[in-house]
């Protein structure tokens, strides 16, 4: 197993998706089982002055994925990850700088993922993603990832 330099990770992370660009994201947290990606309000605003519910759900789909493109890549495996669906809950407004955090689910959940990645060459890895501003959560969402691994030819 090794280790992501998150720092590299962003950078490239920010390469890769144009619009992430624009979104005001600070430096990445990775402690190898939870993830934090902060965000500035000014460039997520809606026109009540409030972090705008797209720029959320956009924040809390990518920290997901982040979280588990990070635990593939520290296992050495080259996948494609989608995510399959999610549900989001507002559950107050926004009204200053924000993150989206999530963690790993337990360790038989992950174990069960990657038995089933090298089994079938595909697993769903369900996740829980909170924006968070002020010490309170602002929005929940549940995602489902879907990990496929990649065929070199």
């Amino acid at each position: 197993m090794s280790r992501v330099d998150i720092a590299e990770f962003r950078s490239w992370l920010l390469g890769q998706i144009p619009l992430l660009g624009h979104m005001g994201l600070g430096d990445f947290v990775w402690d190898g089982r939870r993830l934090e990606i902060p965000a500035l309000l000014a460039p997520n605003v809606n026109d009540k002055g409030t972090g705008f519910g797209g720029s959320q759900a956009t924040l809390a789909t990518i920290c997901g994925w982040s979280l588990i493109t990070l635990l593939l890549r520290e296992q050495g495996l080259e996948c494609d990850l989608v995510i399959a669906d999610s549900q989001l809950d507002y559950r107050a407004p926004v009204d200053g700088d924000f993150c989206a955090c999530t963690e790993l689910p337990d360790s038989q959940a992950v174990d069960a993922f990657f038995k089933r990645l090298h089994d079938r060459g595909r697993a769903p890895l369900p996740l829980c993603i909170e924006v968070r501003q002020g010490g309170r959560v602002a929005m929940r969402m549940q995602g489902r990832y879907v990990a496929i691994k990649r065929v070199n030819g």
